[in-house]
């Protein structure tokens, strides 16, 4: 199995277009300990032939363009991408589709509340029913995707997405399950959750046998976007569990053996820095913070 991460910040990127936060400012100087990144997907391959991705980021063809096993043969009007997976409805997990309109033909997996959205906005008309199927996933339910790999959605605690909060109670728009992407083949288990508001004992079981995961790394304490004056919202009324803390990720997932990796990390977070005693901590912890074009192959 060989997987890329084609982006590994969150919403917006790093650097955000409109912010000045300490992180930003360094990595438009270039600061090389700052380096940019793009907003979360991952290509999986079970051959190294035909590729799934998960997330279509609005940044798609960047990393398309930036990753060249992604890149058409010689001669040819084509493309090694054989399939999708939507785990978010999320902007930055689904506004990347309409950069694949381009008369290609791919399989197109969500499960049916994404698919809905989907349906529901005529801009995504523009992917021609056919060449594109929209087939439903079902949690807990494995599905051939056709490219050597089987995908499970894993459901985990969340949130609804922004756009969709002021149709609900805030109460009702503050949980609600999201999911994350179980890739099997050759005998070897990836997981892509780029957004989980608390690990609970299901969501461990649900991990246990990755051999690669890919974890929400939003951000590193639960205050962050409140502490720098960005936001009223804690991590987790956002859907996201921190890295630090007692219930953080780092003490959570301490147990599981695979290699862990977080991405989905948000331009304000300091374990974006090379040179952060948050990211030594992460580091000595055993876990890795990824970077666009990050390659694991297992």
């Amino acid at each position: 199995m060989k997987c890329i991460v084609l982006g590994a910040a969150a919403g917006g990127g790093f650097p955000q277009w409109n912010c000045a936060c300490a992180n930003c400012v360094r990595a438009r100087a270039g600061d090389p300990a700052a380096r940019p990144r793009t907003q979360a997907s991952v290509a999986v391959s079970a051959d190294g032939a035909g590729w799934l991705i998960v997330g279509a980021s609005p940044d798609l063809r960047q990393q398309i363009l930036a990753t060249p096993q992604l890149w058409p043969p010689a001669g040819t009007r084509n493309s090694p991408i054989g399939a999708v997976v939507l785990v978010s409805a999320d902007v930055d997990g689904i506004a990347g589709l309409l950069v694949l309109r381009e008369q290609h033909r791919f399989r197109l997996f969500a499960p049916p509340n994404i698919l809905a959205v989907l349906g529901a906005n005529g801009i995504f008309a523009s992917l021609d029913a056919a060449l594109v199927s929209r087939e439903a996933l079902m949690p807990g339910r494995p599905t051939d995707t056709g490219l050597g790999l089987a995908v499970t959605l894993l459901e985990v605690p969340g949130k609804i997405p922004l756009y969709q909060e002021a149709e609900r109670a805030a109460e009702a728009a503050a949980a609600a399950p999201t999911y994350a992407a179980r890739l099997a083949g050759h005998g070897h288990v990836c997981v892509a959750a780029p957004g989980c508001a608390e690990i609970t004992a299901e969501v461990l079981e649900s991990l246990a046998d990755a051999n690669i995961l890919f974890f929400d790394g939003t951000l590193f304490r639960d205050n962050e976007m409140i502490a720098a004056g960005l936001s009223w919202k804690t991590g987790q009324r956002m859907g996201h569990v921190s890295v630090s803390g007692p219930e953080g990720a780092l003490a959570r997932l301490a147990s599981l053996r695979g290699r862990k990796v977080f991405f989905h990390i948000n331009n304000i977070n300091p374990m974006l820095l090379d040179d952060s005693p948050e990211r030594a901590a992460v580091e000595a912890a055993g876990f890795e913070v990824a970077f666009d074009g990050m390659e694991i192959n297992i």
